[in-house]
């Protein structure tokens, strides 16, 4: 009974020992968040929030700063994944362009990482690993054929096809944000005019706003502070013409984007994440009216659903902690 017992004991000791430890990063503008994780849970053990540029160091700085810092106290960890937002070699582990990261650009990320710390990371898009994280563990998990948008302060997505994401030839494939709808139309972050990102997003939204009240449109928002979508969305939804205006606009072009990707991918289920899709009818009435106006066929729409995301801010966390996990 006690060698049953001691045997136990052993194999439990030798099942911890074994189990993988991941350190994941989700990436963005402001702050970069990290997770430390185990096979076991999709909770992790361990987190960490700090700011990406700061007065003592630079994104690319501050991310080996804290690598540096999880592997003084794990030190045998067992892959990193980041989830990075912008255009990414993904085949090379080459930032190619982070408009929203100071100083990223051609930044060969795999190959600092490998060379300073011995562990090839993998490094994927952020909204591919929200994606992912979704699809895995949250809104798409009886779904194989995914459409997954984030609207916020850009617009972004990614594809789950057969059970597959989506990346192309270099990893620069499905960016959602960057289909051209109007051309000559407003600026985008990107420098090219008139994408979906540029028409629906947050700082879209606002800019619309700000356009229109220099030409003189009633509205019950102030000049100052500057409209933001958050405020836009609550004097819209206290009767503000100007504001219900605009989410009409954004929505329409939305669905204008939603039709052609539903002409491209077909999915079976779409994923709406991001601040400003939990608008509520304000965007979604005019999204959907514009979605059934301009899609080639009904039969697009047969059997298709469209939910919100469940994971909120941990979907970069634990699609990239998953996407490690199933290609270690």
């Amino acid at each position: 009974m006690i060698f049953q017992f001691v045997n136990f004991i052993f194999m439990k000791i030798s099942i911890i020992i074994a189990m993988k430890t991941i350190l994941t990063f989700d990436i963005g503008g402001t702050n970069i968040r990290a997770g430390l994780f185990t096979e076991e849970s999709i909770q992790p053990f361990y987190t960490k929030k700090i700011k990406t540029s700061s007065q003592n160091g630079s994104a690319l700085e501050n991310i080996l700063s804290l690598i540096k810092e999880v592997l003084a106290q794990h030190p045998t960890l067992d892959a990193i994944s980041m989830a990075v937002p912008g255009s990414i070699d993904n085949k090379n582990g080459i930032i190619i362009k982070a408009p929203n990261v100071d100083g990223w650009k051609n930044v060969p990320l795999r190959q600092i990482i490998q060379e300073r710390f011995g562990i090839i990371p993998f490094i994927e898009n952020d909204a591919s690993m929200a994606a992912y994280g979704e699809w895995k563990h949250g809104a798409g998990r009886n779904h194989n054929y995914i459409l997954y948008i984030t609207i916020s302060t850009g617009v972004g997505g990614a594809v789950i096809d057969n059970g597959h994401l989506l990346t192309g030839f270099r990893g620069l494939g499905t960016e959602k944000g960057h289909m051209t709808i109007v051309e000559d139309g407003p600026l985008c972050s990107c420098g090219k005019r008139g994408h979906l990102e540029a028409l629906a997003s947050g700082p879209a939204i606002a800019a619309y706003v700000r356009k229109k009240m220099a030409e003189g449109f009633p509205t019950t928002l102030p000049a100052d502070p500057a409209p933001t979508a958050k405020t836009i969305a609550k004097a819209a939804k206290q009767g503000d013409a100007l504001s219900i205006e605009a989410f009409r606009t954004a929505g329409h072009y939305l669905g204008i984007g939603f039709a052609n990707y539903l002409h491209l991918f077909n999915p079976s289920c779409i994923i709406l994440g991001g601040g400003v899709s939990f608008s509520g009818d304000l965007l979604y009435e005019p999204f959907y009216e514009s979605l059934k106006e301009h899609v080639m066929s009904d039969q697009y729409l047969a059997g298709l659903e469209i939910t919100y995301a469940q994971l909120g801010d941990e979907a970069g966390l634990i699609g990239a902690y998953q996407w490690s996990l199933d290609n270690l």
